[in-house]
């Protein structure tokens, strides 16, 4: 692909390098004693505040291209977002366009998961019971369920993974109810047999990423397919008993259990011939249990059996991977990002996060595309993350990032550069206030950090970031202190530092600014032209 940038004729840029911080999930809250990032110590972030140079940008909803703006942003949608340069249908409104148009019911794969089930071998769903619509919606399993019982496929069973997240952080007996309610009504003429048959916390039943932790993994791959966890007689019984036994415990962090019958055998352990579908429309954290169902040669953990099944994603998880090969509703196509763009320039690049965020930074900023655009003129690092609860650890791998890209920026070798600091996010979804405070403190040095190196190379750096999380720990409804795990719908920042700063550019005047105008401003700070088809710049020359 031919992609060409001119250069702009009144700013070329600065001599030194280009530097993107992206504080992932730290946004703009109410200031006050719900919002962590205005209680913690930042005197980095205030000066930028203070800035001539700043906006806030939406970054939730319709801007960044989920269904409406109640669907609060994440760092998937975030990152396609900033690298994409113009709103894509995203995840959860692509699957809610294919359940509602009926396109989703009449493709080759689901005519084939319906003509298996329909020869008596079971259909397994495996995936995130909420209705965050981050990960999944129990709206959109509903649907497919209501499918298969339209069609008389005679056998179903549910492996629930519990949210705590993106929801309240104690609200998996509300989705279990709903699942319970509609199962029971589709089962009550006889014919029917849809059961739930394991579950477990999102945080340490198969929903890993990045290849963090692989136990996270095996851990669902032992309830789901082979049957081994703490036996219950149903979901219900197994989240009142953990809440019984540790009243502190969230439903992120729920152990995995399995449901057994009346001769304490497990309901739904998979087979040979059976169908699974994992309807999660994310992609981060669904690949890693996608590759323990598919690969042959697999070597992260011990699997003990591998079922011969018809797998398939909601979605494809990566493009690049083919991961899962047979999926049923097609991811956005991203083409075009301002990474291609600035290649095809033939200008230089680094990536830096810690394995947390390290694809946000890549795969997602590319458009779904893993690997490089461009080996030669990019430069991808990946820090280590810790295994271990993110409020026991809320600095992270700040420290760390910030020595490398300080390292990356003193090298001569970028001109621009990309970081992404989990803090805000990662540590903002234990609901631990102390911890984000500390996280967010630790992100404002780290800032502070890069920006005096920026300074000394004549560069510019633009400090931003993806959605909110921090700005939010909690919210307070009928006089009750509800702990918040789960992104925000508030703004976040959007600050130029510019110690070169002579007003050659201003913000621009833009109704609703969005994540979607970065790639622009990025282009222009570069010393190019807009491209045409992204939304607009954040900048204006004079």
């Amino acid at each position: 692909m031919n992609l060409e940038l001119k250069k702009l004729e009144k700013f070329q840029g600065r001599s030194g390098p280009l530097l993107l911080i992206i504080m992932d999930g730290i946004g703009i809250g109410k200031h006050d004693e719900s919002d962590a990032v205005f209680l913690a110590k930042t005197p980095n972030l205030d000066k930028l505040f203070q800035s001539k140079l700043m906006t806030q940008l939406k970054a939730h909803g319709t801007a960044v291209g989920l269904p409406s703006d109640d669907d609060m942003g994440n760092s998937e949608v975030g990152h396609n977002a900033f690298g994409a340069g113009r709103v894509f249908a995203q995840g959860a409104k692509l699957v809610n366009n294919s359940i509602a148009d009926g396109s989703i019911f009449k493709t080759e794969n689901w005519n084939t998961i319906i003509q298996r089930g329909l020869k008596g071998n079971i259909i397994h769903l495996i995936g995130l019971l909420s209705d965050g619509n981050v990960h999944s919606h129990i709206k959109q399993l509903f649907a497919l369920i209501n499918d298969c019982e339209v069609k008389k496929v005679p056998k179903i069973r549910l492996h629930i993974l519990l949210d705590g997240r993106d929801v309240g952080e104690k609200t998996a007996l509300k989705y279990i109810e709903k699942t319970e309610q509609l199962l029971a009504k589709i089962n009550s003429n006889g014919f029917f047999d849809y059961k739930i048959a394991s579950g477990g916390g999102r945080m340490v039943t198969t929903m890993d990423r990045y290849n963090a932790d692989w136990m996270v993994v095996k851990r669902g791959w032992d309830a789901h397919v082979l049957g081994k966890a703490r036996k219950f007689k149903s979901a219900t019984e197994a989240v009142n008993t953990y809440y019984s036994e540790d009243e502190n415990i969230t439903d992120q962090y729920l152990p995995s259990f399995v449901i057994v019958d009346s001769n304490e055998e497990p309901v739904g352990k998979i087979k040979d011939g059976d169908i699974v579908i994992f309807f999660n429309f994310r992609g981060d954290r669904a690949i890693e249990i996608s590759r323990a169902f598919e690969e042959k040669e697999f070597n992260e953990f011990d699997r003990e059996f591998v079922p011969d099944v018809f797998y398939a994603g909601l979605m494809q998880y990566d493009g690049d991977l083919n991961i899962p090969k047979n999926f049923l509703v097609t991811p956005p196509a991203i083409d075009k990002t301002v990474s291609e763009y600035l290649c095809s320039a033939g200008v230089k690049s680094f990536a830096i996060s810690e394995t947390q965020k390290f694809g946000h930074v890549t795969y997602f900023w590319n458009g779904n595309r893993s690997g490089y655009i461009d080996e030669k003129l990019e430069k991808y690092f990946e820090i280590p993350s810790d295994r271990i609860e993110f409020d026991k650890a809320p600095k992270m791998k700040a420290v760390e990032i910030t020595e490398k890209t300080i390292e990356l920026l003193n090298s001569n070798e970028f001109r621009w550069g990309r970081v992404n600091f989990p803090n805000g996010d990662m540590v903002g979804h234990t609901g631990i206030m102390e911890a984000a405070i500390v996280a967010v403190e630790t992100v404002d040095k780290c800032v502070g950090r890069l920006l005096e190196e920026v300074k000394k190379l004549n560069g510019i750096a633009i400090v931003t970031a993806d959605h909110g999380n921090a700005d939010e720990m909690f919210d307070i409804k009928k006089g009750v202190k509800n702990v918040k795990t789960a992104h925000t719908l508030n703004p976040v920042p959007f600050i130029i530092f510019d110690p070169e700063y002579n007003g050659k550019y201003k913000m621009a005047n833009i109704e609703n600014p969005g994540l979607t105008n970065l790639a622009n401003t990025l282009l222009n700070l570069l010393g190019f032209q807009s491209v045409e088809e992204y939304d607009k710049s954040l900048i204006e020359f004079i």
